[in-house]
């Protein structure tokens, strides 16, 4: 089967039916916001947010693009313009796919919120994904996923960690 990038199916889909995702990271500070909000305001989208349709509720949950869904949110102007509708390109993946793709574009432009990543690395390992996994989908190195997880202070998250054997003081008699 040939892959064809979700971009080329890109939909309106009324905000309404959009919900953010709980596990974003990304944070942009307000001069950006109003920065992006003069930039669709001058130029309209010009680029969809990606979504995944959660079939059994009816909504299009955010995987990037959540700043420029606020933006209609919060500005009247541009929902009315926009007729209260978001262009979207759907991707179809499970939750692990779903928030290294969430990285991948974050990673890229912006910057994270340490808690939020260290908690990503946390369920990303409770889904089963191995630091192996996590570097090579989120473009970490090992010292980083080790610091985010030292973060988390779970000692689940280093239970398949090997540790070297520590020295054993002699008794004296």
């Amino acid at each position: 089967m040939e892959f064809k990038s979700p971009v080329y199916d890109v939909i309106a889909v009324p905000i309404e039916k959009i919900k953010a995702n709980t596990y974003n990271p990304n944070a942009v500070a307000p001069p950006e916001m109003k920065l992006l909000y003069e930039s669709i305001k001058a130029d309209g989208y010009t680029m969809p947010i990606v979504c995944y349709y959660a079939k059994e509720e009816d909504i299009y949950v955010i995987v990037d693009g959540f700043h420029r869904y606020r933006i209609m949110l919060e500005h009247s102007d541009i929902y009315e313009r926009e007729g209260g509708r978001l262009p979207v390109s759907v991707i179809d993946k499970p939750m692990d796919q779903r928030m290294a793709s969430t990285i991948r574009h974050n990673r890229a432009r912006g910057s994270h919120d340490v808690e939020l990543m260290s908690n990503i690395v946390k369920e990303l390992h409770e889904l089963g994904r191995s630091d192996a996994w996590i570097s090579k989908h989120l473009g970490m190195d090992k010292d980083e996923i080790l610091r985010l997880k030292q973060i988390t202070g779970l000692a689940a998250l280093f239970k398949d960690v090997q540790f070297g054997k520590a020295w054993k003081p002699s008794e004296e008699e």
